[in-house]
């Protein structure tokens, strides 16, 4: 029998889907891509914020149709809108034969088979999964509960072709952000231990991964239940020493928790490339405070500057939230002023909305910013943000960069376009590389100097191979 996963959300999910592919696959099932050439397709949903909710319903509902218009048999949700909601969405969605929760993730396929024979799946009742562990971090044993990503050794079916791969650090977050509900679905934060990271690396590389993208919720707090805070300094030598690693990305970075020596071992570790992945969510100390995050505009120039002063050249993406309760015209020039001496490379914008469960939901009313403001604060500040990160892109002409190439496309002239990523341009989100004169392929790494830029995405002349 065949399965199509279908991902959707961020790279973490990526992880778990190849876990639950892995497990379908030793338990007897047959990977396939394409949704419509499948006798069963899984749904890895994304329950962050509405949008990506609606995201995940409408292509639940694409999946279903194709029990009329194809060959598929079963459709089946899973992941964090499925933990988060259980039986409620399986309820108000009845086009799908089941909702699977985390703790089913061990059991797949012999759950999805049990579905396709018409047995019903009775969806869990959603749980606080922060109370499932101790609150005393070096108290907590993943073991003892279902975390997706973490039994991945040996396991993980890779579904890309892609010359890089995301490599969980670690599952949840004990911070208690009061716009976010991700913790209350994905539980406290774990960390996985350092030599099941180190084997799952070199499994990787054996795959033909080149470049490593170390996912977690919060990065910086890696080692805390291990008892050792500077875990991940001491690990980032070891991966990047894993052979076939060209490099070496951490991802999601607390600023409050980003210590000086983490900084050093991110700016200056061979292997490791120089970018930062620093969660802001604003600059205003009053915005902050609200959203029970910490800093100021001060320090976070601070710490940019802390960044350069190490890695003059290292890139820098950040996330903002406009429109949070409370957020006056003052906080948003704050932020504006922050945002045009930062010199980001790339900058997300989200205007905020309410999300079920968070301590932001349940604000006094008058806080509540009507939502033709919050769209007008967005529009404004998600038009600074664009100029702004192309501005820095062009301070970039006339540097040399190293290109990881991803695709290397014929057009209908008979001409190769060979893109890529540059170490200051993290996976998907961050911009590309087009490359001129080389006959590079996907995998290759390629010295090129930067020649001219299009918004956030970088044009450059290829000097030489650095590595086939």
């Amino acid at each position: 029998m065949s399965v199509a996963m279908v991902t959707l959300g961020c790279t973490r999910n990526e992880v778990d889907s190849e876990e639950l592919a892995g497990r379908l696959s030793a338990g007897g099932f047959r990977l396939v891509a394409d949704p419509a050439e499948a006798d069963t397709v899984v749904v890895n949903t994304c329950g962050f914020v509405e949008q990506a909710k609606k995201d995940s319903v409408d292509t639940l509902l694409e999946a279903a149709d194709l029990k009329e218009t194809g060959r598929a048999q079963a459709v089946v949700a899973v992941g964090c809108m499925a933990e988060r909601y259980g039986k409620e969405l399986a309820d108000s969605l009845p086009e799908a034969d089941a909702v699977l929760g985390f703790d089913d993730y061990p059991d797949i396929a012999s759950k999805l088979r049990a579905i396709v024979n018409g047995e019903a799946h009775h969806p869990h009742t959603p749980q606080d999964r922060r109370l499932l562990l101790p609150i005393s971090p070096v108290e907590r044993d993943a073991s003892t509960v279902s975390t997706p990503g973490f039994d991945v050794d040996e396991v993980r079916a890779r579904l890309s072709s892609e010359p890089w791969a995301p490599l969980k650090l670690a599952s949840g977050c004990d911070r208690r952000c009061t716009f976010c509900a991700i913790p209350t679905f994905r539980g406290s934060f774990v960390s996985r231990r350092p030599s099941d990271v180190l084997h799952e690396a070199q499994w990787l590389a054996g795959q033909g991964v080149k470049e490593l993208f170390l996912v977690s919720e919060n990065s910086t707090s890696y080692g805390k239940d291990l008892g050792d805070l500077r875990l991940l300094e001491t690990l980032l030598p070891e991966l990047a020493a894993v052979e076939g690693i060209e490099r070496v990305r951490v991802s999601y970075l607390q600023p409050a928790e980003t210590r000086p020596g983490l900084i050093r071992a991110i700016a200056q570790t061979p292997g490791v490339v120089p970018y930062f992945d620093l969660s802001f969510q604003h600059a205003s100390n009053a915005v902050l405070r609200r959203m029970k995050r910490f800093g100021d505009p001060e320090s976070f120039l601070k710490l940019l500057a802390d960044v350069r002063a190490l890695a003059p050249d290292a890139g820098v993406r950040s996330n903002f939230i406009v429109g949070f309760p409370g957020e006056t015209e003052e906080d948003v020039q704050i932020l504006c002023d922050f945002l045009t001496e930062a010199r980001l490379d790339f900058t997300g914008v989200f205007g905020y909305s309410d999300e079920d469960g968070t301590e932001a939901a349940d604000f006094a009313e008058e806080l509540k910013l009507d939502e033709d403001v919050i769209r007008e604060r967005y529009e404004r500040v998600q038009g600074l943000v664009e100029e702004l990160n192309a501005q820095r892109a062009e301070e970039r002409i006339g540097e040399y960069v190293d290109v990881l190439v991803e695709s290397a496309e014929s057009l209908e002239d008979g001409v190769v376009e060979v893109t890529g990523r540059a170490a200051h341009q993290g996976p998907e989100v961050d911009g590309i590389t087009t490359l001129h004169d080389t006959d590079a392929s996907v995998g290759d790494t390629v010295r090129a100097l930067v020649v001219a830029t299009e918004g956030v995405d970088l044009v450059a002349r290829a000097v030489a191979r650095v590595h086939a």
